[in-house]
């Protein structure tokens, strides 16, 4: 193996891997190479730099890419290397570093699917779920999508959560509750095979007006009013330390020592934010989910205060 850094290889070393001082020449003694990089600059001058992997590679050897790589620079490479003989397929991976050392790790894998086949025992080792997308790049292309969909999906899960803590929910309570929906009992992507891949968008599975919130003239009002009894009434603050409450009769505003406002209170008392103790990270850590068949089902969590 190699890596610019040896103290990375000493796991790997006291295994039995044997080190190599370059790409070059760890790809002349090897039938099949798999590279694991940053990102594309990394895979380009692995790939073709001057102690290249394309210098060492012999006609009918394999490269794998685990890389999380730009299509266009995967399709660019197994051109070079398909001149030399060279087959190259991409990997992307899914799993993080807890499914590379439990080998639960998703593998999409674009390229010759015949060479796929022959080294798919390969791949099994590594991962568990190996998967043919389709041509070269088709692999790259998955984990795009994938990583897309998911910073896109934390990033909504994010502010929808924080509106419903500041709405008076306590995180833990919250959480707990919407996984328990439908949306929440679903694998992610399981949803597209209800209307999307089919094309089959009738009869609608979700009525739309539901999800919007019609502004009514009695609601405007009332929106209107309680923003003007708040700037009045709550220019008139009293307090001191890290709080600081209105003054004014039936107004339960408050402002944390930042200035932003605080969480409404919940049933009359005011909800503290989730603080990272070790003890509140000890009961959020026994809740564990188990799949049994599609169903999810909530581990006993004890939540205090």
């Amino acid at each position: 193996m190699h890596d610019v850094r040896r103290a990375a290889a000493a796991p790997h070393l006291a295994a039995g891997a044997v080190w190599k001082d370059s790409p070059r020449a760890l790809a002349a003694d090897v039938d099949v190479v798999f590279t694991s990089l940053p990102g594309p600059p990394e895979v380009e001058q692995v790939a073709l730099g001057a102690d290249g992997l394309i210098h060492g590679m012999r006609a009918g050897t394999v490269l794998f890419d685990l890389t999380t790589n730009a299509p266009a620079l995967v399709r660019r490479l197994h051109g070079l290397f398909a001149a030399r003989g060279v087959h190259v397929l991409d990997a992307p991976v899914s799993g993080g570093p807890v499914g590379a050392k439990t080998r639960r790790l998703a593998i999409w894998v674009g390229g010759d699917r015949a060479v796929f086949d022959r080294l798919r025992p390969v791949l099994e080792a590594m991962g568990d779920q190996p998967y043919y997308v389709g041509p070269i790049g088709a692999g790259a292309v998955a984990k795009l999508v994938h990583n897309c969909a998911s910073f896109t999906i934390r990033t909504v899960l994010a502010e929808v959560f924080s509106m419903g803590v500041k709405a008076g929910v306590a995180p833990e309570l919250l959480w707990q509750a919407v996984r328990q929906g439908a949306t929440g009992r679903r694998r992610t992507f399981d949803v597209l095979v209800d209307k999307f891949l089919p094309g089959e968008f009738e009869p609608p599975s979700f009525a739309s007006r539901i999800s919007r919130w019609r502004r009514s003239p009695r609601r405007s009002t009332a929106a209107g009013a309680t923003a003007t009894r708040a700037a009045s009434c709550c220019s008139r603050r009293s307090g001191r330390g890290s709080r600081s409450r209105c003054r004014a009769s039936g107004c339960s505003r408050s402002w944390s020592r930042t200035g932003g406002e605080a969480w409404p209170p919940l049933a009359g008392q005011p909800l503290r934010p989730l603080r990272r103790t070790p003890s509140t990270m000890r009961r959020l850590a026994t809740m564990k989910t188990t799949r049994r068949g599609s169903a999810l089902r909530a581990a006993p969590a004890m939540i205090g205060p």
